[in-house]
């Protein structure tokens, strides 16, 4: 057989790998690149095989073998950090792996900044002798932790329920992090094994989303023991949920204070919220019986009051990419006026709620999409802003809970 020396003269230039053999001696199935934390420990997962298999007899007696830098150890003995056979201990590594069943998984315990290298395992299993030269792991070892990750599955859309995780990366298994964020109180830690053998540590939760998650921040934290316990390192990890969702409390906010006169300003602004953001606003109103379409494209509705606004009823609508949202109606109070339970119920009852439903759907097909609009839904006695007690608890007499049109 060809020592492994002969061999690398080939194929490493200046202590680089350059290129491997189409058929090296041994094969090591491991990560390619760890990261691990100072005072920590490293599990590294390892299997080997040996090529021809024959050559590797599992009852003769077996020693692993760490090389770090250049898996030449013959021109430079001091690259070899660990042997199992106890020859070399430089390295505070251990296989706990079986060996004679082609497992070479090793335990790198307390480690420190100065360890990060390139590293090259090697079996001895005399007189069959081998480097798995084309299989190098890379270890880095940092001394802050690495950030958890926030992953979440599913549409984030109002009324969809979605799977939140935080995992965190846990290359010293014995000694793993403590996950917590501000989702839920003392949440359980799960360890996972990953495809490559390696292990995450995780913790999720499942939450049906409403448009109060829309901008909350969820905060993940990692705590890792060092040291042997003694002490511990800490990293975070923030995101922000931007949940989509319909316009929410619309409402027509004056900027006069009641009771208006006639000839006074009066400014209604459209009020509401949505994500995304509402992209269209119209104003309406109902005046003996008749529905107006009074103003589009405008959040703000301006206008001199005048006798003729007496007993009109003012909405305004918002739209974003999903939804319509209407208002609740608006009525002006005047100077010594009250306002009688069979005008409102008139004004509700014949013409209002089924007209504004065809006009405004109407208008906003032409406007934005030819989709199907969907409407929501209220009572009659949502429909007037501003009555005083003993007005709402009249027109409450009045009403049953089978009036609900929709508009």
């Amino acid at each position: 057989m060809l020592t492994d020396n002969m061999l690398l003269t080939v194929f490493f230039v200046s202590g680089a790998l350059a290129a491997c053999p189409k058929e090296p001696f041994l094969f090591i199935t491991a990560p390619k690149n760890m990261e691990a934390l100072s005072g920590s420990c490293l599990l590294i997962p390892c299997n080997f095989r040996a090529k021809p298999d024959e050559d590797f007899i599992s009852t003769r007696k077996t020693f692993g073998v760490w090389i770090k830098t250049d898996s030449r150890f013959s021109n430079n003995r001091n690259n070899v950090v660990f042997n199992s056979s106890g020859t070399v201990t430089t390295y505070p590594m251990s296989i706990t792996g079986d060996l004679s069943q082609k497992q070479c998984t090793t335990l790198f315990s307390s480690l420190m900044p100065n360890y990060t290298d390139r590293y090259f395992f090697r079996i001895e299993n005399e007189p069959f002798t081998a480097t798995a030269y084309c299989d190098p792991l890379q270890i880095t070892v940092q001394d802050s932790p690495p950030r958890p990750r926030i992953e979440i599955s599913g549409d984030l859309k109002e009324k969809e329920s979605v799977t939140i995780s935080c995992s965190a990366s846990t290359p010293c298994p014995h000694s793993p992090p403590k996950l917590t964020w501000n989702l839920q109180q003392d949440p359980h830690n799960n360890i996972e094994e990953n495809t490559d053998q390696t292990v995450t540590t995780k913790i999720q939760k499942t939450i049906t989303l409403s448009d109060t998650h829309d901008g909350f921040t969820i905060s993940c934290s990692a705590t890792y023991p060092v040291n042997e316990g003694r002490e511990v390192k800490t990293a975070e990890e923030r995101k922000t949920l931007s949940v989509s969702y319909p316009p929410e409390d619309v409402m027509v906010v004056i900027s006069s204070t009641d009771p208006v006169s006639v000839g006074s300003m009066v400014n209604l602004t459209c009020s509401c919220r949505g994500n995304p953001p509402v992209v269209n606003f119209v104003w309406f109103m109902i005046s003996d019986g008749r529905l107006e379409l009074i103003k589009a494209d405008t959040q703000v509705y301006g206008f001199k009051v005048t006798n003729g606004d007496r007993g009109r009823l003012y909405f305004c609508g918002c739209r974003n990419d999903l939804d319509i949202q209407l208002s609740t109606g608006c009525q002006l109070i005047f100077e010594g006026e009250q306002v009688g339970v069979e005008v409102i119920l008139k004004i509700l009852g014949v013409i209002m709620l089924v007209s504004t439903l065809v006009i405004f759907e109407c208008w906003f097909r032409s406007r934005r999409s030819t989709e199907p609009v969907k409407v929501r839904h209220l009572s009659y006695e949502a429909v007037v802003c501003r009555f005083g007690p003993k007005m709402q608890e009249d027109i409450r007499n009045n009403l049953t809970t089978k009036n609900k049109l929709a508009i």
